[in-house]
């Protein structure tokens, strides 16, 4: 079983979804974030579920889809993977992704 880390950002990138959802129904806004984190989770057994990104070929960074958010994750090691981020699908990643 491989160990899911949440980087700062990626927390970060949580709240802010969360910030953005919650005035209009904090309900929606609480099940998105359970749901995303519930979706990252599937890492521990599955490291390679996403696709590869392949703009940044020197990592093994990879990106799952959950609604109109992406879970960009890098696979650090056999053992380890770093969440970097949730990202809408409209953001480009490579301004938000510092590798």
């Amino acid at each position: 079983m491989v160990q899911v880390n949440w980087t700062p950002e990626a927390v970060e990138w949580l709240r802010r979804i969360y910030d953005y959802l919650s005035p209009e129904n904090l309900r929606i806004a609480e099940k998105v974030i359970l749901e995303i984190i519930q979706k990252a989770d599937l890492l521990e057994h599955n490291p390679r579920l996403g696709s590869r990104l392949d703009q940044w070929s020197e990592y093994e960074i990879r990106m799952m889809v959950y609604g109109n958010y992406r879970i960009v994750y890098r696979n650090v090691s056999e053992a380890q993977i770093d969440v970097l981020g949730v990202f809408h699908g409209a953001m480009d990643l490579a301004k938000y992704l510092d590798l």
